[in-house]
Parts: C-alpha cells; structure tokens; sequence
C-alpha cells in the first residue's frame, strides 16, 4: 500500500468523523446543575461537596445549612 492510499483513508476517516457533529457539553452541563441555594437561588453541580456549600453559606448571615440546601444528601 503506497503513502497515496493511506492519505485517502486518512482523509475519508476523517470526512466520517466529521460528519458525526460537535459534541457539545452545555445541554448536559445544564442537566448537573441540580443543587440549588434556596436563599438567593445560585446553582451548583451536583458532585459539589459540603464544604464548598458552606463556603457559600457564608455569604447569607444569619442562614444555616439547611435553610440554604434543604435538599442536599451528600
């Protein structure tokens, strides 16, 4: 098989996989953002951990933990 032969295949695996489309991450980014702040309603990603929560917890004097995330089982 000469060099010719392997630039054509290289090019039509290439046209395939570009006809796949972009994959993009936004839709399922957007599906993550399932923690939600119910005092001033920001949004986290679900695999977020408790400290960070209560980092952000901060930010509302007078608020506990529960009050900010009732939801949150983590």
């Amino acid at each position: 098989m000469g060099n010719g032969a392997k630039a054509q295949q290289k090019r039509e695996r290439n046209a395939k996989d570009a006809a796949k489309g972009a994959s993009s991450q936004l839709k399922v980014n957007q599906k993550a953002l399932s923690v939600q702040c119910t005092v001033c309603k920001q949004t986290f990603l679900q695999t977020i951990k408790r400290p960070a929560l209560e980092q952000h917890m901060e930010k509302h004097a007078g608020k506990d933990f529960n009050t900010c995330f009732p939801n949150f089982s983590g």
